[in-house]
């Protein structure tokens, strides 16, 4: 079975182009965002990880660290890193994860247990690496979604879902496609007496559905 909401994600030593972690210490008091990719030098890839760079202050303002990885090696992630930044006019200040034996993309339940990478291995071979995990910094894990190899990430996306599961982490739900400034739900566990000693006045809009201004 994979890894399931609020489980807590598996620790691990492993080599990254910026040399060597453990995951947990790592994440230290942090949020963290693990993602994946098939492969180095690889189109789609280059645009994610260019992404990512480019979004380098908004993680620094949810105090949350990013780090790739990649069935690839260390040399090859310092020489793909040129590619990254020449693409995206930003420098990946992150660490990217040498996973060339597959630890950390089994431990995450990224590819099947008996998967494996031969020589002159291409993309497709590990077409099921495309994966993201939002860790909180209790390091349990918020979560997670996986894409097919053919269908670039949205960072934006991926952005949005952080600012939600940090606003829900102080006791209120999201509704669909919120966004930073908008109102938040109240958890229908919270009684109206409960909820307006907590956060003040509220919209009731159904008996289960009630609206309240984002706390700070």
């Amino acid at each position: 079975m994979g890894l399931r909401i609020n489980d807590t994600v598996p620790d691990f030593t492993a080599e990254t182009d910026q040399g060597s972690i453990t995951f947990h210490d790592w994440i230290g008091d942090s949020w963290a965002i693990l993602f994946s990719h098939p492969k180095d030098f690889t189109p789609v890839c280059t645009t994610e990880f260019s992404a990512v760079a480019q979004l380098s202050d908004e993680w620094a303002k949810r105090n949350t660290k990013v780090i790739g990885v990649s069935v690839d090696g260390v040399e090859d992630h310092k020489k793909w890193k040129k590619d990254i930044e020449a693409y995206g006019n930003a420098a990946p200040g992150f660490p990217i994860i040498a996973d060339d034996g597959l630890a950390v993309s089994k431990a995450f339940d990224m590819l099947p247990a008996e998967a494996y990478l031969p020589d002159g291995r291409t993309p497709a071979d590990s077409a099921t690496v495309r994966s993201v995990f939002i860790i909180g910094p209790d390091k349990q894990l918020k979560l997670n979604m996986t894409y097919p190899m053919t269908v670039g990430r949205n960072f934006a996306e991926i952005l949005r879902a952080l600012d939600g599961l940090q606003m829900t982490a102080k006791g209120v739900a999201t509704p669909a496609n919120w966004v930073p400034g908008e109102d938040v739900i109240i958890p229908p566990a919270v009684s109206n007496e409960e909820a307006k000693a907590k956060f003040g006045e509220f919209e009731t809009i159904f008996p289960y559905l009630r609206k309240v201004k984002a706390p700070e």
